[in-house]
């Protein structure tokens, strides 16, 4: 049984972020995308604050987020990591499968990754992720390094937008013509 420790969420800022961002594109009528709650069942309430503080996750979930972009179906999952490798552990395999199930039904998936060293974000097409899922499961690397991240994906924070993944939305898409 996966148990939670609210200890352990405190830095649930990357989050935030793409929900203010998802709150303007929404006010913009770009895109509307909701984030999809991880079921939980409490095992543990403080009454007094009236919070949980430990939980067990009831099933697995799919990815973060999932909405439409201009009539795009669209699906990410928002990473964190605090080196300049990202362990592909933190990609869950049902993850993957459903972002593949997505992407055959014409839509877009994709992971919104925060290098918190470095304090910068990219957009992670499925391909290129897939790229270093597919090299893991053939005895490759377990992770992929910040170098080896396409550039171009790099997220520039704008127009008061800190997370502006619709930019990264936009040359992926320009990739697949």
């Amino acid at each position: 049984m996966a148990t939670w420790n609210t200890r352990g969420l405190r830095g649930s800022t990357l989050e935030e972020l793409i929900n203010r961002t998802n709150e303007f594109y929404l006010e913009k009528n770009l895109a509307l995308i909701q984030k999809i709650p991880t079921p939980i069942t409490p095992l543990k309430i403080d009454k007094e604050h009236r919070h949980i503080t430990l939980a067990y996750f009831e099933q697995k979930s799919t990815v973060d987020y999932i909405g439409v972009v201009q009539g795009i179906p669209v699906c990410f999952d928002a990473k964190e990591c605090t080196s300049d490798t990202f362990a592909l552990q933190n990609i869950h395999e049902h993850q993957v499968k459903f972002m593949g199930e997505f992407e055959k039904q014409g839509g877009i998936s994709f992971l919104v990754l925060f290098f918190s060293v470095r304090n910068e974000l990219f957009y992670l097409p499925y391909k290129d992720m897939m790229k270093f899922w597919n090299r893991a499961q053939e005895g490759g690397r377990k992770s992929f390094r910040y170098m080896e991240l396409d550039q171009n994906y790099y997220l520039e924070p704008k127009n008061g937008l800190l997370v502006p993944y619709l930019d990264g939305l936009a040359r992926d898409l320009e990739s697949r013509d």
